[in-house]
Protein backbone atom coordinates (compact mmCIF):
# COMPACT_ATOMS: atom_id res chain seq x y z
CA UNK A 1 0.00 0.00 0.00
CA UNK A 2 1.42 3.42 -1.09
CA UNK A 3 1.80 6.06 1.65
CA UNK A 4 -1.01 8.91 1.59
CA UNK A 5 -0.13 11.91 -0.37
CA UNK A 6 -0.52 14.92 1.60
CA UNK A 7 -0.52 17.54 -0.98
CA UNK A 8 -3.65 15.41 -3.16
CA UNK A 9 -4.83 15.89 0.57
CA UNK A 10 -4.71 19.58 0.30
CA UNK A 11 -5.73 20.10 -3.44
CA UNK A 12 -9.28 17.81 -2.27
CA UNK A 13 -9.47 20.00 0.72
CA UNK A 14 -9.46 22.97 -1.62
CA UNK A 15 -12.03 21.91 -3.76
CA UNK A 16 -14.65 20.88 -1.17
CA UNK A 17 -14.71 24.25 0.31
CA UNK A 18 -15.01 25.88 -2.79
CA UNK A 19 -17.90 23.26 -4.11
CA UNK A 20 -19.74 23.87 -0.48
CA UNK A 21 -19.17 28.15 -0.96
CA UNK A 22 -20.92 27.95 -4.72
CA UNK A 23 -23.78 25.51 -3.25
CA UNK A 24 -25.99 28.71 -1.87
CA UNK A 25 -24.76 31.37 -4.16
CA UNK A 26 -27.19 33.37 -5.90
CA UNK A 27 -26.32 34.41 -9.17
CA UNK A 28 -27.96 37.56 -11.07
CA UNK A 29 -30.90 36.75 -12.94
CA UNK A 30 -29.99 35.89 -16.54
CA UNK A 31 -32.66 37.65 -19.53
CA UNK A 32 -34.56 35.74 -20.55
CA UNK A 33 -33.78 34.30 -24.15
CA UNK A 34 -35.34 36.22 -27.35
CA UNK A 35 -37.89 34.36 -29.30
CA UNK A 36 -38.74 36.02 -32.39
CA UNK A 37 -41.05 34.42 -34.85
CA UNK A 38 -38.40 33.21 -37.89
CA UNK A 39 -41.37 32.59 -40.89
CA UNK A 40 -44.70 32.91 -41.49
CA UNK A 41 -47.35 30.15 -42.75
CA UNK A 42 -50.04 32.24 -43.35
CA UNK A 43 -49.40 34.00 -46.85
CA UNK A 44 -52.60 34.82 -48.36
CA UNK A 45 -53.46 37.08 -51.73
CA UNK A 46 -56.01 37.98 -54.18
CA UNK A 47 -55.51 38.93 -57.53
CA UNK A 48 -57.33 42.97 -58.03
CA UNK A 49 -57.08 44.72 -61.42
CA UNK A 50 -54.06 44.01 -62.73
CA UNK A 51 -52.34 44.05 -58.84
CA UNK A 52 -51.68 40.97 -56.55
CA UNK A 53 -52.47 41.92 -52.68
CA UNK A 54 -50.75 39.98 -50.57
CA UNK A 55 -51.14 39.77 -46.63
CA UNK A 56 -49.65 37.86 -43.70
CA UNK A 57 -50.27 38.56 -39.84
CA UNK A 58 -47.44 40.43 -38.68
CA UNK A 59 -45.00 38.97 -36.95
CA UNK A 60 -44.26 39.07 -33.20
CA UNK A 61 -41.34 41.67 -32.28
CA UNK A 62 -40.96 40.93 -28.79
CA UNK A 63 -36.89 41.30 -29.33
CA UNK A 64 -36.16 44.83 -28.46
CA UNK A 65 -35.28 47.37 -31.10
CA UNK A 66 -31.66 47.20 -30.25
CA UNK A 67 -31.32 43.33 -30.95
CA UNK A 68 -29.68 41.82 -33.50
CA UNK A 69 -32.70 39.54 -33.73
CA UNK A 70 -35.82 42.25 -34.73
CA UNK A 71 -36.93 41.69 -37.77
CA UNK A 72 -36.16 44.66 -39.49
CA UNK A 73 -37.14 43.90 -43.52
CA UNK A 74 -39.66 41.75 -45.05
CA UNK A 75 -38.37 40.64 -48.71
CA UNK A 76 -40.92 39.49 -50.92
CA UNK A 77 -40.00 37.00 -53.64
CA UNK A 78 -41.63 36.10 -57.10
CA UNK A 79 -41.19 33.31 -59.20
CA UNK A 80 -43.17 33.28 -62.69
CA UNK A 81 -44.04 29.51 -64.03
CA UNK A 82 -46.19 27.82 -67.17
CA UNK A 83 -49.35 27.13 -65.63
CA UNK A 84 -49.40 23.59 -65.81
CA UNK A 85 -45.63 23.38 -64.07
CA UNK A 86 -45.15 20.97 -61.26
CA UNK A 87 -46.62 22.47 -57.77
CA UNK A 88 -43.79 20.83 -55.91
CA UNK A 89 -40.72 22.73 -55.54
CA UNK A 90 -37.76 22.97 -53.28
CA UNK A 91 -36.84 26.05 -51.33
CA UNK A 92 -33.34 25.86 -53.18
CA UNK A 93 -35.29 25.49 -56.05
CA UNK A 94 -37.26 28.72 -55.37
CA UNK A 95 -33.86 30.83 -54.15
CA UNK A 96 -32.18 30.01 -57.06
CA UNK A 97 -35.13 30.87 -59.66
CA UNK A 98 -37.26 33.74 -57.99
CA UNK A 99 -36.88 37.33 -57.99
CA UNK A 100 -36.56 39.95 -55.21
CA UNK A 101 -39.49 41.95 -56.03
CA UNK A 102 -40.01 44.24 -52.96
CA UNK A 103 -39.69 44.97 -49.30
CA UNK A 104 -41.85 45.35 -46.15
CA UNK A 105 -39.75 48.18 -44.43
CA UNK A 106 -39.01 48.64 -40.49
CA UNK A 107 -41.68 51.66 -40.18
CA UNK A 108 -44.45 49.26 -42.08
CA UNK A 109 -43.16 46.35 -39.51
CA UNK A 110 -43.24 48.68 -36.57
CA UNK A 111 -46.57 50.32 -36.82
CA UNK A 112 -48.33 47.27 -38.16
CA UNK A 113 -51.64 45.90 -35.80
CA UNK A 114 -52.72 42.80 -37.43
CA UNK A 115 -51.80 41.83 -40.43
CA UNK A 116 -49.10 43.19 -43.10
CA UNK A 117 -49.23 44.12 -46.95
CA UNK A 118 -47.81 44.20 -50.13
CA UNK A 119 -49.06 45.40 -53.64
CA UNK A 120 -47.38 43.53 -56.42
CA UNK A 121 -48.36 45.73 -59.68
CA UNK A 122 -48.16 43.46 -62.71
CA UNK A 123 -47.79 44.20 -66.59
CA UNK A 124 -50.37 41.09 -67.94
CA UNK A 125 -50.00 40.44 -71.56
CA UNK A 126 -48.73 37.34 -73.38
CA UNK A 127 -48.85 33.48 -72.16
CA UNK A 128 -51.15 32.67 -69.37
CA UNK A 129 -48.40 32.79 -66.43
CA UNK A 130 -48.27 31.52 -62.82
CA UNK A 131 -47.04 33.49 -59.86
CA UNK A 132 -45.54 31.72 -57.09
CA UNK A 133 -44.76 33.96 -54.25
CA UNK A 134 -43.19 34.35 -51.06
CA UNK A 135 -42.00 36.03 -48.21
CA UNK A 136 -38.98 35.87 -46.10
CA UNK A 137 -38.03 38.03 -42.34
CA UNK A 138 -34.99 39.62 -42.26
CA UNK A 139 -33.37 40.67 -39.00
CA UNK A 140 -31.03 43.57 -38.13
CA UNK A 141 -27.84 41.11 -38.51
CA UNK A 142 -28.37 40.64 -42.30
CA UNK A 143 -29.86 37.20 -41.29
CA UNK A 144 -32.38 35.61 -43.56
CA UNK A 145 -34.98 33.36 -42.07
CA UNK A 146 -36.56 30.25 -43.84
CA UNK A 147 -39.23 31.27 -46.41
CA UNK A 148 -42.70 31.07 -45.98
CA UNK A 149 -45.34 28.81 -47.58
CA UNK A 150 -45.60 29.45 -50.96
CA UNK A 151 -48.99 31.44 -52.46
CA UNK A 152 -49.89 29.81 -56.34
CA UNK A 153 -51.78 32.43 -58.27
CA UNK A 154 -52.48 32.61 -61.91
CA UNK A 155 -53.63 36.39 -62.58
CA UNK A 156 -56.45 36.63 -65.72
CA UNK A 157 -55.75 39.26 -68.30
CA UNK A 158 -59.55 40.11 -69.06
CA UNK A 159 -60.31 41.87 -65.52
CA UNK A 160 -62.68 44.86 -65.94
CA UNK A 161 -61.27 48.31 -65.55
CA UNK A 162 -62.91 50.16 -62.55
CA UNK A 163 -65.97 51.80 -63.08
CA UNK A 164 -66.63 55.69 -62.66
CA UNK A 165 -68.82 56.92 -59.55
CA UNK A 166 -70.95 60.44 -60.84
CA UNK A 167 -71.73 63.00 -58.37
CA UNK A 168 -75.15 63.79 -58.55
CA UNK A 169 -76.06 66.14 -55.88
CA UNK A 170 -78.84 64.24 -54.83
CA UNK A 171 -77.47 61.59 -53.22
CA UNK A 172 -79.00 61.71 -49.66
CA UNK A 173 -82.63 61.44 -49.42
CA UNK A 174 -84.63 60.63 -46.35
CA UNK A 175 -84.37 56.59 -46.68
CA UNK A 176 -81.45 56.17 -48.63
CA UNK A 177 -77.90 57.53 -50.04
CA UNK A 178 -77.89 56.41 -53.56
CA UNK A 179 -74.31 55.96 -54.93
CA UNK A 180 -74.48 56.07 -59.12
CA UNK A 181 -71.64 55.60 -61.37
CA UNK A 182 -70.24 54.88 -65.72
CA UNK A 183 -69.57 51.09 -66.43
CA UNK A 184 -66.04 50.20 -67.42
CA UNK A 185 -65.44 50.40 -70.78
CA UNK A 186 -62.89 47.98 -71.34
CA UNK A 187 -60.86 45.58 -69.63
CA UNK A 188 -57.42 46.00 -68.32
CA UNK A 189 -55.88 44.79 -71.03
CA UNK A 190 -57.50 47.37 -73.37
CA UNK A 191 -59.91 44.39 -74.81
CA UNK A 192 -63.41 44.16 -74.80
CA UNK A 193 -65.98 43.40 -74.49
CA UNK A 194 -65.90 44.01 -70.78
CA UNK A 195 -65.56 40.91 -68.77
CA UNK A 196 -68.43 41.70 -66.22
CA UNK A 197 -70.41 39.92 -63.78
CA UNK A 198 -71.95 42.97 -61.30
CA UNK A 199 -70.78 44.98 -58.67
CA UNK A 200 -69.79 45.30 -55.76
CA UNK A 201 -70.07 49.31 -53.19
CA UNK A 202 -67.66 49.62 -50.16
CA UNK A 203 -68.33 52.23 -47.11
CA UNK A 204 -66.09 53.56 -44.50
CA UNK A 205 -65.50 56.42 -42.67
CA UNK A 206 -63.33 59.11 -44.50
CA UNK A 207 -60.31 57.99 -42.55
CA UNK A 208 -60.61 54.16 -43.19
CA UNK A 209 -58.69 52.37 -45.97
CA UNK A 210 -61.29 50.42 -48.23
CA UNK A 211 -58.68 47.25 -48.25
CA UNK A 212 -59.99 44.50 -46.14
CA UNK A 213 -63.07 45.30 -45.83
CA UNK A 214 -66.80 43.50 -46.86
CA UNK A 215 -68.74 44.79 -49.43
CA UNK A 216 -72.27 46.78 -47.99
CA UNK A 217 -74.21 44.72 -50.82
CA UNK A 218 -75.36 41.28 -50.17
CA UNK A 219 -75.03 40.05 -54.09
CA UNK A 220 -73.95 41.23 -56.82
CA UNK A 221 -75.18 44.34 -58.16
CA UNK A 222 -76.14 44.41 -61.94
CA UNK A 223 -76.88 48.12 -62.43
CA UNK A 224 -75.18 51.04 -62.09
CA UNK A 225 -76.70 52.54 -58.80
CA UNK A 226 -77.05 51.39 -55.32
CA UNK A 227 -79.19 52.45 -52.54
CA UNK A 228 -77.66 52.82 -48.81
CA UNK A 229 -80.61 52.28 -46.60
CA UNK A 230 -78.35 51.98 -43.31
CA UNK A 231 -76.88 54.95 -42.29
CA UNK A 232 -77.34 57.74 -40.36
CA UNK A 233 -77.73 61.63 -40.48
CA UNK A 234 -74.97 63.38 -39.08
CA UNK A 235 -72.03 60.50 -40.37
CA UNK A 236 -69.43 60.99 -42.94
CA UNK A 237 -69.16 58.54 -45.33
CA UNK A 238 -66.99 57.17 -48.27
CA UNK A 239 -67.66 55.06 -51.21
CA UNK A 240 -66.24 53.09 -53.59
CA UNK A 241 -67.42 50.73 -56.40
CA UNK A 242 -65.31 47.48 -57.38
CA UNK A 243 -66.25 45.74 -60.79
CA UNK A 244 -66.24 41.55 -60.30
CA UNK A 245 -64.68 40.13 -63.29
CA UNK A 246 -65.28 36.22 -64.18
CA UNK A 247 -61.10 35.30 -63.31
CA UNK A 248 -58.84 31.86 -64.23
CA UNK A 249 -60.61 28.79 -63.33
CA UNK A 250 -64.08 30.32 -62.59
CA UNK A 251 -62.91 32.57 -59.68
CA UNK A 252 -64.31 35.95 -59.27
CA UNK A 253 -62.02 39.08 -59.47
CA UNK A 254 -62.76 42.51 -58.73
CA UNK A 255 -61.37 45.37 -60.53
CA UNK A 256 -59.53 47.86 -58.40
CA UNK A 257 -61.02 51.02 -56.86
CA UNK A 258 -63.45 53.39 -58.68
CA UNK A 259 -62.93 56.87 -57.81
CA UNK A 260 -64.44 57.77 -54.10
CA UNK A 261 -67.21 59.86 -53.06
CA UNK A 262 -67.51 61.33 -49.58
CA UNK A 263 -71.59 61.87 -48.60
CA UNK A 264 -72.21 63.69 -44.98
CA UNK A 265 -76.02 63.20 -45.19
CA UNK A 266 -78.04 65.75 -42.86
CA UNK A 267 -81.70 65.54 -42.04
CA UNK A 268 -83.50 68.39 -43.06
CA UNK A 269 -86.46 66.35 -43.82
CA UNK A 270 -89.42 67.45 -41.82
CA UNK A 271 -91.65 64.72 -40.56
CA UNK A 272 -95.20 64.21 -41.94
CA UNK A 273 -98.12 66.46 -40.49
CA UNK A 274 -99.78 64.50 -37.22
CA UNK A 275 -103.34 62.74 -38.14
CA UNK A 276 -106.74 61.24 -36.97
CA UNK A 277 -107.12 64.04 -34.01
CA UNK A 278 -110.09 63.73 -31.92
CA UNK A 279 -111.24 65.41 -28.85
CA UNK A 280 -113.09 64.58 -26.34
CA UNK A 281 -115.13 67.21 -24.50
CA UNK A 282 -115.63 67.26 -20.34
CA UNK A 283 -116.96 70.01 -18.01
CA UNK A 284 -114.30 72.33 -17.71
CA UNK A 285 -111.74 70.96 -20.49
CA UNK A 286 -111.12 69.73 -23.38
CA UNK A 287 -108.96 66.09 -24.32
CA UNK A 288 -107.23 66.09 -27.48
CA UNK A 289 -105.99 62.22 -28.77
CA UNK A 290 -103.73 61.51 -31.45
CA UNK A 291 -101.66 58.24 -32.77
CA UNK A 292 -97.77 58.72 -32.74
CA UNK A 293 -96.12 59.51 -36.13
CA UNK A 294 -94.89 56.78 -37.86
CA UNK A 295 -91.54 58.18 -38.09
CA UNK A 296 -88.88 57.10 -35.96
CA UNK A 297 -86.93 59.96 -34.44
CA UNK A 298 -90.15 62.01 -33.58
CA UNK A 299 -89.37 64.19 -30.88
CA UNK A 300 -92.26 65.32 -29.71
CA UNK A 301 -95.54 67.45 -30.72
CA UNK A 302 -96.29 71.19 -30.86
CA UNK A 303 -100.41 71.93 -30.48
CA UNK A 304 -102.01 75.15 -31.27
CA UNK A 305 -105.16 76.73 -30.31
CA UNK A 306 -107.57 79.80 -31.97
CA UNK A 307 -111.66 80.50 -31.34
CA UNK A 308 -111.00 81.69 -34.89
CA UNK A 309 -110.83 78.93 -37.66
CA UNK A 310 -109.82 81.62 -40.08
CA UNK A 311 -107.03 83.17 -38.33
CA UNK A 312 -103.63 82.27 -39.95
CA UNK A 313 -102.15 79.42 -38.33
CA UNK A 314 -98.95 81.34 -37.31
CA UNK A 315 -101.11 83.59 -35.14
CA UNK A 316 -102.44 80.59 -33.24
CA UNK A 317 -101.45 80.15 -29.53
CA UNK A 318 -99.06 77.51 -28.85
CA UNK A 319 -99.96 75.72 -25.78
CA UNK A 320 -97.49 73.74 -24.55
CA UNK A 321 -93.90 75.44 -23.84
CA UNK A 322 -91.66 71.99 -24.57
CA UNK A 323 -92.70 69.30 -27.15
CA UNK A 324 -95.24 67.15 -25.62
CA UNK A 325 -94.24 63.53 -25.73
CA UNK A 326 -97.45 61.53 -25.17
CA UNK A 327 -100.09 61.59 -27.42
CA UNK A 328 -102.90 62.96 -25.03
CA UNK A 329 -103.39 66.55 -23.89
CA UNK A 330 -105.85 67.89 -21.84
CA UNK A 331 -107.22 71.85 -22.03
CA UNK A 332 -108.54 73.23 -19.26
CA UNK A 333 -107.94 76.54 -19.68
CA UNK A 334 -111.50 76.47 -21.75
CA UNK A 335 -114.95 78.43 -21.17
CA UNK A 336 -117.76 76.69 -21.08
CA UNK A 337 -120.21 76.93 -23.70
CA UNK A 338 -116.92 78.35 -26.33
CA UNK A 339 -115.68 76.34 -29.44
CA UNK A 340 -111.89 76.03 -29.49
CA UNK A 341 -110.40 74.86 -32.48
CA UNK A 342 -106.71 72.71 -32.80
CA UNK A 343 -104.37 71.81 -34.73
CA UNK A 344 -100.66 70.05 -33.99
CA UNK A 345 -97.23 69.56 -35.71
CA UNK A 346 -94.29 66.94 -35.01
CA UNK A 347 -91.17 68.13 -34.93
CA UNK A 348 -88.24 65.49 -35.41
CA UNK A 349 -84.96 64.84 -33.24
CA UNK A 350 -83.20 67.25 -35.89
CA UNK A 351 -85.90 69.72 -34.90
CA UNK A 352 -87.39 69.80 -38.35
CA UNK A 353 -91.03 70.58 -38.07
CA UNK A 354 -93.95 69.17 -40.19
CA UNK A 355 -96.87 70.59 -42.05
CA UNK A 356 -99.55 71.62 -40.04
CA UNK A 357 -102.51 69.12 -39.34
CA UNK A 358 -105.83 69.39 -40.15
CA UNK A 359 -107.75 71.24 -37.99
CA UNK A 360 -110.31 70.24 -35.35
CA UNK A 361 -112.73 71.68 -32.84
CA UNK A 362 -115.45 71.39 -30.03
CA UNK A 363 -117.37 73.13 -27.79
CA UNK A 364 -116.94 72.86 -23.88
CA UNK A 365 -120.00 71.41 -22.08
Amino acid sequence: MKPFNSRVFVWLLLLAVVFVAGCGKRRPPQPPIERVQQRTELLTGIQQGNQVILSWPAPRRNAPDESVQSIRRIDVYRLAEKPRAPLALTEEEFDDRSTLIGSVDYNQIKNATEFLTYTDSLELAGEPTRLRYAVRYVNASGQRAAFSNFLLIEPAARIALPPTIIETGKEVGENAITITWQPPTANIDGSTPVNLLGYNIYRVSESENVDGQAPINDSLISGTQYQDKNFKFGERYRYVVRAVSLGTEGGRVESLNSNSIVVSPKDTFPPSAPSAISVAPAPGRLSIFFPANPEGDIAGYNIYRSTDPDLPKEKWNKLNAAPLTKTTFSDEKVESGKRYYYYLTAVDQAGNVSPPSEAVSETVP
